[in-house]
């Protein structure tokens, strides 16, 4: 009995695969919005209510490529991190932040260049009529919490070199830390939140073609502008650097 319902939830697998391999060919082709679990089942050559055994609805496939791809560039964002961290293992550890920061978001610009259609369903424009479920909620927060990591890592050695809070965030910096970067003293959590979402806005221009005629050297570029986003949140990017303040 076991090898039967091995052998079934493998075909299982198989065909979810084969599924979501074709949705994401419509997508490339004709965008989120016309994606169709009809079209897909033909493609496939199943019949549309064998294909919902396994889908439902549109909205539950599309959540699953929208999980997918969340889970990709995380994925791209965490293993940069780690190889970079390793390779700055030792004594000068701490020295090593802002070139972590900038193999993070070197990754997820590859990662989208790569996969612009898929990076276009996660930050491109939302799909009509689609609400996104919690279950995105994680996925998408992968890379943040990447960031997250290297700014509380420079916080507990070098120290943060940030200019004061505005009194009148002081409480949604407060309750922002309290939220998702507990370990963090509340200054830097309002310019990380900007830097995350500059990040991906540099990316988007880029993928989204607001660069063309305007931006050539791309690399170049990302990479200052990158450099300019870990000073913003603090990061001092210099071996031994002084610790110029926390900013709590």
């Amino acid at each position: 009995m076991s090898t039967i319902r091995g052998a079934r939830e493998r075909a299982r697998i198989e065909v979810t695969a084969a599924i979501k391999d074709e949705a994401r060919k419509q997508l490339a082709a004709d965008g989120a919005a016309r994606l169709s679990l009809r079209a897909v089942a033909r493609e496939l050559g199943m019949v549309s209510s064998a294909l919902y055994r396994y889908f439902p609805s549109r909205d539950e496939l599309l959540t699953a490529l929208i999980v997918d791809a969340y889970d990709a560039v995380g994925e791209a964002a965490e293993a940069a991190e780690a190889a970079d961290r390793a390779s700055c293992a030792g004594p000068s550890a701490s020295a090593c932040h802002l070139a972590r920061w900038t193999a993070v978001a070197c990754a997820v610009r590859d990662w989208a260049l790569a996969h612009p259609h898929e990076y276009g369903l996660i930050y491109g424009s939302p799909v009509p009529g689609y609400t996104a479920p919690q279950a995105t909620v994680g996925p998408a927060s992968r890379v943040g919490f990447v960031l997250i990591a290297i700014v509380g890592d420079a916080h507990r050695t070098d120290g943060l070199a940030l200019p004061p809070l505005a009194a009148v965030l002081r409480g949604e910096a407060e309750r922002m830390a309290a939220d998702f970067a507990p370990d963090l003293p509340p200054a830097v959590v309002p310019p990380l939140v900007a830097a995350w979402s500059q990040l991906f806005g540099l990316i988007s221009f880029e993928i989204f073609g607001q660069f063309n005629r305007l931006v050539e050297e791309r690399e170049a570029f990302f990479r200052q502008a990158v450099g300019e986003l870990a000073r913003h949140v603090g990061l001092l990017g210099e071996r031994g650097g002084r610790k110029t303040g926390t900013g709590a």
